[in-house]
């Protein structure tokens, strides 16, 4: 193994790292400690979600002729959906998050989605995380971009943990490995003190290299601190509790004690509903039910932090309005984004609904996208994180946002 690879594979080449809280859970630190820090949570439903049964169109009679198997019933009625303006209403199984629309720091955007009119799981998903739909000649991820933009000319670099990095933060800034998941906090090589010895004396120089092994060191220190710490706090006597609520428990109690970490991601699979998807009960209901607790539970283990995060769940596609044979619903085209966070104006769904009529439909079979991905996402890089408009040309090149929709 050549030297540069070792101390890439060991997490030294930085100052700034990219780590896995588990297998699909991501975090960035950055070497800046500011508490006031504004935090980007990004959830991708791998799959593409059924928008439609989770932020459901109740008040349109089409809704109910195309599925009349696993429609939803209207609020007030028996495991009905739960009103959210009159028009529109939440999945029942997403009640833990009724509290957040309330309070108002919980939006959504419907019928937002990405222009490109792929059905493919593949190519919709690498279309959304490098952020360029229809392109296949870039491979950088628009959240290693958003790294670059917003490093005010720092170099960032980044440590990656786990098995694969997702391709949304792909790209050029530098990514080195750490074990994954509940192996997260597992000693290498390079913490052997005989090692670590000898790359010390190795790189003690003044040269760059020599430097940027030194950062990486105290950077792998305060990520491996931060770990042992959430362990210890977290167990309390018992494990964690598996799947997605304690994976997001697990990266709001390290977003929250630490705020060089400004960046999370997590994936989440599961939701491409063809066979007995379920209408109150069933398939996309259990899924809901464990989003709807597992976000609940992040923006609570966030504590005062979630004053100073948003958290944006997106999916590639959405699906037909028209139930298929097999009591599921098939590859489609517009969805709904969720908008979740202390300062996120919601109680509101935002977006031009384009309607359900047959010539309403894309394609007359899905529903329409009015708003492209990259309004919502620009939108909360520009409110949130403070990305002007030269920054954000360099997260979504080529690209300029057509709707001011004011999230935030």
């Amino acid at each position: 193994m050549k030297r540069r690879d070792f101390l890439i594979q060991a997490g030294l080449f930085s100052t700034t790292a990219i780590a896995s809280v588990s297998c699909n859970t991501w975090v960035v630190h950055s070497a800046t400690k500011k508490s006031d820090r504004q935090r980007l949570i990004v959830i991708f439903m791998r799959g593409g979600a059924d928008g439609l049964n989770i932020v459901v169109p109740y008040a349109e009679p089409a809704y109910y002729q195309a599925r009349p198997k696993i429609a939803l019933a209207k609020p007030g009625q028996e495991k009905g959906v739960l009103d959210l303006d009159g028009h529109f209403g939440l999945h029942p199984a997403l009640a833990p998050l009724m509290p957040f629309w309330q309070q108002g720091n919980l939006a959504f955007v419907h019928a937002a989605g990405s222009p490109d009119p792929s059905r493919s799981h593949f190519d919709a998903q690498f279309y959304m995380e490098i952020g360029i739909p229809g392109n296949q000649r870039v491979s950088e991820g628009w959240m290693n971009r958003l790294m670059g933009a917003i490093s005010n000319k720092t170099p960032i670099q980044a440590v990656s943990v786990g098995t694969t990095k997702p391709r949304i933060l792909n790209g050029q800034m530098p990514v080195a490995n750490l074990a994954s998941g509940r192996n997260a906090n597992k000693p290498i090589a390079i913490d052997r003190p005989q090692v670590s010895a000898a790359f010390d004396r190795l790189y003690g120089g003044n040269d760059t290299l020599s430097q940027t092994y030194h950062q990486g060191r105290v950077a792998r220190e305060a990520l491996m601190t931060d770990l042992a710490q959430e362990m210890k706090m977290a167990n309390n006597g018992a494990p964690l509790p598996d799947g997605f609520a304690g994976d997001a428990q697990r990266l709001g109690k390290l977003m929250a004690k630490d705020p060089r970490i400004e960046l999370g991601f997590m994936a989440l699979g599961g939701w491409d509903t063809h066979v007995n998807q379920g209408s109150d009960r069933g398939y996309l209901a259990r899924g809901l039910g464990s989003l709807g607790k597992g976000l609940a539970a992040l923006a609570q283990s966030l504590g005062p932090t979630y004053q100073n995060t948003v958290i944006l769940v997106m999916s590639e596609f959405g699906r037909t309005l028209r139930e298929n044979g097999n009591g599921g619903t098939d590859h489609g085209h517009g969805n709904v984004m969720w908008v979740l966070g202390g300062k996120v104006r919601g109680g509101k769904v935002y977006g031009e609904w384009p309607g359900l009529e047959t010539a309403q439909l894309y394609e007359k079979r899905d529903l329409a996208v009015t708003t492209d991905f990259r309004d919502v996402i620009s939108d909360v890089l520009a409110r949130h994180l403070s990305v002007n408009d030269t920054q954000l040309s360099k997260v979504f090149p080529s690209y300029t946002p057509k709707q001011k929709i004011a999230l935030l």
